[in-house]
């Protein structure tokens, strides 16, 4: 039985039609599994179905528009609007989307196997780094118990009653230092914590939180020897807390008469008693409040100062006080300062101050020495005493490793 040659040529179409559709389906599946295996490298999570298939559709696509547009307009072999051919695109789209997605779901499996037999060793440091801590979105959930750094102010039971299991939620791809820093910052912007100790491990668990509060005042700032006193003044116009000022009394009647020593006073008996300006000391305003002015000034000078009276200020040239300077640069820094004392055997002997993560200012020796601003290279000796600034957290290690010998190390890592 013979087949006509019409029904021969439109056997011999489909056949071509199906090759087509089969080769760009595999196309699609090739696409999708590529898709699937670089988003499991990179983002370290399964890739979208979504994501898989708009590539790959979009590599199938660009083929048809090519080869539709290059048909028509060289050969005038295809016609774009045919039936024909608006079935066979919309066939081709269907199943290339459907093998897309099972292209993705089999790049990220092979990504999963490939790099579960490489391992993280084969990656760099950092980059391993990112990827345990990533996925959509990177959540930190913080621990039952919560510590108070010590030398601060604890926070108060309110605050850990609110973050005690309370899960934090962070972009995607932080290294773990870049995480660290943006929780600290995030507990000190919405919940008021003033200083964060925290240990992360590689994904992203808090292995040890601890919390200082916030230094409020200006206790912090006054160097030993100086006080801060509360006075009525008339401030220099546009004064402000920094400026250094001169400190006088004025002439006013209702002034109290000898409450500054050596003042001289005239006596008239038919007006009341004045007091004649004279200097009192000088100062440096930390604050105002309309006409009450707080002064810090030597100790000596405040017991000179009369709450009852008013005051004129002169508003003197800056002068540079490094003391001042520092305490207020610590203040408001993330590091603090603390004070170490290297133990009998400790890990730290024999190492350079320079190998701390910390910043050695001072040094004490065991002969009650004080060595200022110590050589990177200066060796650590038993019964040193490192004045150190740098990170609650930091500091905390170096306390620790300050008072552990290699015995206690070595039993702590065979346990």
């Amino acid at each position: 039985m013979s087949i006509p040659a019409g029904q021969l040529g439109l056997i011999d179409e489909l056949l071509i039609d199906i090759a087509r559709v089969s080769a760009l389906v595999v196309v699609s599946v090739a696409t999708g599994t590529l898709v699937g295996f670089v988003h499991r490298w990179y983002a370290g999570t399964r890739v979208p179905d979504g994501l898989s298939v708009l590539v790959s559709l979009s590599v199938v696509a660009l083929y048809l528009n090519t080869a539709g547009a290059l048909g028509e307009v060289i050969g005038g072999q295809v016609e774009l609007l045919a039936v024909e051919t608006a079935i066979f695109n919309t066939v081709t789209f269907l199943l290339a989307g459907v093998a897309a997605a099972g292209g993705g779901r089999l790049g990220d499996r092979l990504g999963v196997d490939v790099f579960a037999v490489s391992g993280a060793k084969s990656l760099d440091s950092d980059v391993s780094r990112i990827v345990r801590t990533v996925g959509r979105v990177t959540t930190v959930q913080l621990p039952e118990e919560i510590g108070d750094i010590d030398g601060y102010d604890p926070v108060d039971a309110a605050t850990k009653e609110k973050l005690i299991g309370h899960t934090l939620v962070f972009p995607r791809r932080l290294t773990l230092e870049e995480l660290r820093t943006r929780f600290a910052d995030r507990l000190r912007t919405d919940y008021g914590v003033g200083h964060v100790d925290v240990d992360f491990a590689e994904d992203a668990t808090v292995e040890y939180l601890a919390l200082g509060g916030r230094e409020s005042g200006i206790g912090a700032t006054l160097p030993p020897g100086s006080a801060a006193v509360a006075v009525r003044a008339d401030p220099p116009n546009n004064a402000s807390p920094g400026d250094a000022v001169q400190v006088w009394t004025s002439g006013d009647a209702g002034s109290t008469p000898g409450s500054v020593p050596n003042a001289d006073v005239e006596t008239d008996a038919t007006a009341n008693s004045k007091t004649k300006p004279q200097r009192v000391t000088n100062a440096e305003i930390r604050g105002t409040a309309g006409d009450i002015v707080t002064l810090a000034m030597d100790e000596s000078d405040a017991r000179r100062l009369d709450t009852d009276r008013r005051y004129r200020l002169v508003t003197l040239p800056i002068e540079v006080r490094a003391d001042r300077e520092f305490a207020s640069q610590l203040r408001t820094a993330e590091e603090t300062m603390g004070v170490v004392t290297i133990a009998d055997g400790s890990l730290l002997v024999g190492n350079p101050v320079g190998s701390l993560d910390v910043a050695v200012v001072a040094v004490g020796t065991a002969d009650g020495e004080i060595v200022a601003i110590p050589t990177r290279h200066r060796e650590i000796a038993v019964g040193d005493t490192l004045y150190a600034i740098g990170r609650p957290d930091r500091l905390r290690k170096v306390e620790t490793s300050a008072t552990t010998t290699a015995a206690d190390a070595r039993s702590s890592s065979d346990d």
